[in-house]
């Protein structure tokens, strides 16, 4: 009953909170990115990080890492169960990221200039738009960082810990020559109900790092070979932190 009198009222809060602290940051978004594209998209990631991390840490989800948090270039590819798993990129990630998402979101107003910076959008039913999209994302891996990646392509709500994979984070791995790093969202689906954007509730929110893999002198013919052993090293891991089986050992913590 407590739960239920008390969530709408954390729910109004937790919206606020995120509105105050993207729009205190907002001017500063649009400055840094006169000239240099490059050199305003670091400075623009390192804007969402300061941004993201005061938000979870005011509203009580405080991110909570497991592992060593990675620097260099990745493709990172990450589970994905709720709209937290997207504010928790920036903090998660070091450098320069971009992520691949849907055209669609760059519509919403603020938001949506900042998405159409940091995304590489792309329509999985359109051949010449994901070959376009693979074009970019190889171009961001060679020229400015990372690729971050949500390989079952939408929400997970499935009794599963994962949906099935789609190709294209292992082909661009595979083709770029940049390792796997895997990362786990333990907690979001708990903090922020992926069926009703409107439920979010405090507590752990944890990010696991697990082991980059490397995809040396790999071809575009392991790509399913990969896809697979990425999905076995999630999946397991999944059912292991879930169980409890693992330690939650935390090296640091966010602001």
């Amino acid at each position: 009953m407590f739960k239920k009198i008390v969530q709408p009222i954390y729910a109004c809060y937790a919206v606020t909170i995120l509105f105050v602290c993207f729009m205190a940051v907002y001017p500063f978004m649009r400055l840094c990115m006169f000239g240099n594209p490059v050199s305003g998209r670091k400075k623009l990631a390192n804007m969402l990080r300061t941004c993201f991390n005061a938000w979870l840490f005011l509203i009580g989800m405080p991110l909570r890492f497991i592992g060593k948090k990675p620097s260099g270039s990745y493709v990172y590819v990450a589970n994905h169960s709720s709209y937290l798993d997207t504010f928790s990129i920036a903090p998660a990630t070091t450098g320069l990221f971009r992520v691949l998402g849907k055209a669609e979101m760059a519509s919403i107003p603020f938001y949506g200039f900042v998405y159409k910076q940091m995304v590489i959008t792309v329509d999985r039913k359109n051949p010449k738009n994901r070959a376009l999209s693979m074009k970019r994302m190889w171009r961001q891996l060679q020229k400015e960082g990372s690729m971050v990646i949500f390989p079952e392509g939408t929400f997970n709500e499935t009794p599963m810990p994962l949906k099935d994979f789609y190709d294209g984070a292992f082909r661009l791995a595979i083709i770029s020559q940049k390792p796997i790093h895997p990362i786990l969202f333990l907690d979001s689906a708990e903090r922020w109900d992926p069926a009703a954007w409107w439920k979010f509730w405090p507590g752990k929110n944890r990010v696991v790092y697990l082991e980059p893999i490397s995809v040396s002198g790999l071809k575009t013919g392991d790509t399913a070979k990969l896809k697979k052993q990425v999905y076995e090293i999630m999946e397991n891991s999944l059912r292991k932190y879930k169980s409890g089986r693992y330690p939650n050992s935390i090296n640091n913590a966010s602001i």
